[in-house]
């Protein structure tokens, strides 16, 4: 039996070094190639974090402080020069155009609302689609402002679909606004039993709220 172990240990041995022998010809065989591919991989990744520290970092260290007055602008309500700034000051429109998102996704929230104060609704559903921010409030409030726009247009059904998505994000008190909302363009449409729903959930549910304080008489008017 010891000697039929030893065998089956020198076979393996065999095996191991027969494994080595082929993998040293297949080296020497195409080491050319192998280095090729070594050194290629090298160049991309050190190209890649050379254009990750001189170019891109940069730019976006740019694109935020070209942010600031566009920024200030939009808080002090000043939506057209926010929007589109003053030849001094770039605007989030030109922000877009310049450096893209890299001042952040922010960026076409902020677009997307200024046309929608300036009653330029399809162009703020063009930039409000654009924003991928996943911060609940923020995201929420894209798609309500989304249906803002299509309610600008008079495409109800498409409002109603994008307040829905808004209170779907997230539970909170800011819910309430677009519950209402909603209720606003099934009322446009006709639907009163569905606008009632709406209000009822506001009377129900955020009690607290602004829009619970009136909620009485749109839930009486949709029930008569």
């Amino acid at each position: 039996m010891a000697t039929q172990q030893k065998t089956k240990q020198e076979i393996r041995q065999e095996n191991t070094a027969e494994q080595l022998s082929r993998t040293e010809q297949f080296y020497e065989k195409n080491k050319k190639w192998i280095w090729g591919v070594i050194i290629g991989i090298l160049v991309i990744w050190l190209a890649s974090l050379a254009y990750n520290r001189y170019i891109y970092m940069p730019k976006c260290a740019e694109a935020q402080e070209q942010m600031f007055p566009a920024e200030n602008n939009f808080s002090a309500g000043e939506y057209e020069l926010a929007l589109n700034g003053d030849g001094n000051v770039l605007g989030f429109s030109q922000i877009i155009d310049d450096y893209g998102n890299k001042a952040g996704k922010a960026v076409y929230l902020y677009a997307g609302i200024c046309q929608l104060q300036l009653g330029n609704f399809q162009d703020a559903i063009d930039y409000l689609k654009k924003y991928k921010g996943k911060e609940p409030i923020l995201k929420a409030r894209a798609l309500a402002c989304q249906g803002d726009a299509y309610v600008g247009l008079e495409q109800y059904e498409n409002a109603i679909a994008a307040y829905k998505k808004a209170v779907a994000v997230n539970d909170n008190v800011f819910n309430a606004g677009y519950l209402f909302k909603e209720g606003l363009a099934y009322k446009a449409l006709g639907d009163n039993a569905a606008a009632l729903k709406c209000f009822e959930t506001i009377r129900d549910n955020y009690p607290q709220s602004v829009e619970a304080a009136e909620i009485a008489r749109y839930i009486t008017e949709v029930s008569e």
